[in-house]
């Protein structure tokens, strides 16, 4: 198995594996998408504090979601919960489509969070343990790669959607757009088996042998006998505590930069439909009914969310090429405050609108290259496999408690200091980002020569 060339049962596996990935930014695109609609219906408009929790409320279960499932994994195998995840979105989904209340979306948001919480920590476990050594950090970078598909198409349909109704009270029916891919997630994972590594590292070796031929052919073996560790249990049995003074250099390498890449993807991700509008950014005319503006904000945010599949794509071949992995992950930070202050002095001069737009896009191709990989792609290298579901679990947990507290503040940000206030505090996170990173990674990850 870690010697075999790629073959169409890889791509199949990569493929079912990176729809938790895809639903993730769908649902963060989505709330950033429902909140303007609901302002338009409220009198009075929603709070700032609303607004933060209508947009934080799904990180909040992944953050959640990623810990609790992450250490069941480790302790009862991935093939459940992997399946339960998918039904978990379905359910909440379709309830607040059917119920068109804020409360109830706040709900749902919740559990549909806790499903993809469960998904960030198994889907790149299942990836790294099945692919061949060869082809590991790249094929986890693919699934991640497929985030950016969540944020197209769910604002092309919702951009499709909206200018079809002409009506803002149709933002519960959104929702169906989540329940769909739900759906179609739950439907493919029915075919899926145990994790190989998993049932090996339990000494469960004829177990093991059995599911690596159901997932990749009947002549392919997990590894050579004389090479069979024995059963690793002492660690999955590892107090919190314990893991956490063991592992404090791998959490912080791998948890904090993706809390400071969770501003980025989830902070200015939620609410760019809401900073294109504060931009000054959208086209709709002052005469235009106020549904068309978020319509026109929607369609700003579908050009600028195109280009992260050429970021994840740059990014995937820094990796091919064996480019130092935390390397990548400091210059696309650096990158992205870059595109930031720019973004920021274009807007205090009131510079033409494309490049305002261009700087947007030079922000996520940067952030999408670098750190919204990256920070996916380094736990399961940089934790073994008996603690690989904690360790990505608790590193997923912590950038997305960095994505909530940026999703809360940035409406107030918005409110207090404008749209400009929003792009250097953002500015300042991706700095840090590159500087934790560049001071961490050479004491859990050495470079090699």
């Amino acid at each position: 198995m870690a010697t075999m060339r790629l073959t169409p049962r890889h791509y199949w596996i990569v493929f079912v594996a990176s729809l938790g990935q895809l639903i993730g930014t769908g649902v963060a695109t989505l709330a950033g998408i429902i909140i303007p609609m609901i302002e338009i219906l409220r009198h009075p408009e929603l709070s700032s504090f609303m607004q933060g929790l209508i947009g934080a409320i799904d990180l909040i279960g992944i953050a959640i979601g990623s810990v609790i499932f992450g250490r069941l994994s480790d302790r009862y195998g991935y093939i459940l919960f992997f399946r339960l995840c998918p039904l978990l979105i379905l359910i909440a989904a379709v309830i607040a489509a059917l119920i068109p209340n804020i409360s109830v979306l706040v709900i749902s948001l919740f559990f549909v969070g806790l499903g993809i919480g469960g998904e960030y920590s198994l889907d790149s476990g299942y990836i790294s343990e099945l692919m061949p050594d060869k082809w590991k950090a790249t094929m986890v970078g693919v699934a991640k790669a497929a985030s950016a598909f969540g944020n197209i198409i769910v604002a092309a349909v919702c951009f499709g959607l909206i200018t079809y109704w002409h009506k803002a009270e149709m933002w519960p029916h959104l929702m169906w757009i989540i329940a769909i891919i739900a759906g179609v997630m739950f439907i493919v994972r029915i075919w899926f088996y145990q994790s190989p590594k998993w049932l090996l590292d339990q000494g469960k070796k004829a177990q093991a042998e059995v599911a690596v031929k159901k997932f990749l052919g009947p002549d392919v073996i997990i590894e050579p006998a004389d090479s069979v560790k024995k059963p690793i249990v002492t660690q999955t049995k590892m107090s919190f505590s314990q893991f956490i003074s063991s592992n404090w250099r791998q959490i912080i390498l791998s948890g904090i930069p993706w809390a400071c890449e969770g501003l980025g993807v989830y902070g200015i991700g939620v609410f760019l439909p809401v900073l294109v509008m504060a931009l000054g950014l959208e086209h709709a005319g002052i005469e235009e009914a106020p549904i068309m503006h978020v319509a026109s904000s929607v369609e700003i945010t579908l050009w600028i969310s195109c280009i992260i599949l050429p970021g994840f794509v740059l990014g995937l071949w820094l990796i091919a090429k064996k480019m130092y992995l935390p390397r990548i992950q400091t210059v696309g930070f650096f990158l992205s405050a870059l595109a930031m202050i720019i973004l920021g002095i274009s807007y205090h001069f009131s510079w033409p609108h494309w490049i305002s737009i261009g700087a947007f896009m030079a922000f996520e191709l940067f952030l999408n290259m670098g750190p919204h990989l990256i920070t996916y792609v380094l736990p399961p290298a940089i934790y073994p496999v008996a603690i690989r579901g904690r360790g990505s679990g608790l590193a997923a947990s912590i950038g997305k408690i960095g994505a909530v507290l940026a999703v809360f503040f940035i409406p107030f940000l918005l409110k207090v200091g404008g749209a400009l206030t929003v792009l250097v505090v953002s500015a300042a996170v991706m700095l840090i980002g590159g500087l934790i990173t560049r001071i961490f990674a050479p004491k859990v990850m050495p470079q090699k020569k």
